[in-house]
């Protein structure tokens, strides 16, 4: 059930729904979660990939959440952070019907779900009105960035990487060792699949699904 913008009450979307792994919470996403606190009554926010920790997710689920909420609290009250888990590493589960499920048992009525990724829409557009994050950003404003390239400039070493995330979330990753913890375990790696593949592209509909399969 995909919406256009023209649809859309830019002053008050009612309940929607928006899921991101955030490792770490960066100024691409944090623009799309200051837009939506600022349009929404309540906003939702799912943390993915929440019982994963590897390359990807180098961060755990509550460290995730403490970099969202460092960020949102001082500025809004009407969000709810969902931990999300993928279950699409055990091949029972490969087709993403359980995480649709689990996705629409947590997160209850919405009046939108808010998602670029093309895999998650496919799997939720039969019970959501989903639409993408841009139509409720001014295009002014856009600001395209992964999670990767910022993992990237932090397993580099340097400052770079603090210039693409808040303030809050630097120093609460500061503040706790998770720089270092995440240098040590996963920089090189890093590092090593940067030299490897453009990690600044979008990533493809089958990579997704791919990543989603991994354990």
């Amino acid at each position: 059930m995909t919406t256009s913008v023209k649809n859309l009450d830019s002053k008050r979307l009612g309940t929607v729904g928006f899921i991101g792994r955030f490792k770490p919470l960066h100024n691409g996403a944090v623009l799309a979660l200051d837009m939506l606190c600022e349009q929404a009554s309540k906003v939702k926010i799912g943390i993915g990939s929440s019982n994963k920790y590897n390359l990807r997710n180098p961060f755990t689920a509550e460290e995730t959440e403490a970099m969202v909420r460092a960020y949102l609290k001082p500025k809004f009250n009407n969000f709810e952070i969902i931990p999300v888990p993928d279950f699409a590493h055990d091949t029972r589960y490969a087709d993403g019907q359980k995480w649709k499920q689990y996705v629409v048992d947590n997160f209850g009525p919405l009046n939108y779900f808010v998602s670029g990724n093309s895999f998650v829409k496919s799997l939720l557009d039969s019970s959501y009105q989903v639409i993408h994050p841009a139509y409720c950003i001014p295009r002014e404003r856009w600001l395209i960035l992964r999670a990767t390239e910022v993992r990237v400039e932090m397993a580099k070493g340097g400052d770079n990487w603090k210039n693409l995330v808040p303030r809050p979330v630097v120093d609460y990753i500061l503040n706790n060792n998770l720089l270092v913890r995440f240098q040590s375990e996963f920089g090189a790696e890093t590092l090593q699949e940067a030299n490897s593949e453009n990690y600044k592209r979008t990533e493809t509909r089958e990579e997704e699904t791919n990543h989603a399969r991994e354990k």
